[in-house]
């Protein structure tokens, strides 16, 4: 939150969101999913990966006016949500797999972005 202090609304608003995505969905695998039925259980978690899948793209668009390296974050990010999104309504365990791959290329792009962002400050 020190990033609205700085005035940078951008990193306050992604910061903040993706920190209570990862709370939401730890509360949401373990309070909620378990007592989902079976046969729909697969529509609550593509709809979870919907909502931040479309606030991810609509930030990978404001990225486009910050650094190439949070663009590649962003961008990788909307693909890892995006397939995860649909291989969850398609209940197909082969596509969340696949989904898996772009979720690895972003956390390669943004340990990256972060050694940029700590460097470029000191």
């Amino acid at each position: 939150m020190w990033e609205f202090r700085k005035g940078n609304t951008f990193g306050a608003t992604a910061f903040g969101s993706y920190g209570a995505f990862w709370l939401a969905y730890a509360a949401y695998a373990k309070f909620v999913a378990g007592s989902l039925p079976a046969a729909t259980a697969h529509q609550a978690t593509g709809l979870f990966l919907l909502a931040f899948a479309i606030f991810t793209v609509y930030m990978t668009v404001a990225a486009t006016r910050t650094t190439g390296a949070l663009l590649a974050v962003l961008a990788t990010l909307s693909a890892t949500f995006i397939v995860l999104c649909v291989g969850e309504f398609a209940q197909s365990p082969g596509t969340v797999r696949v989904g898996g791959r772009p979720g690895l290329v972003t956390a390669v792009c943004a340990w990256s972005a972060s050694f940029a962002g700590v460097t470029n400050s000191t």
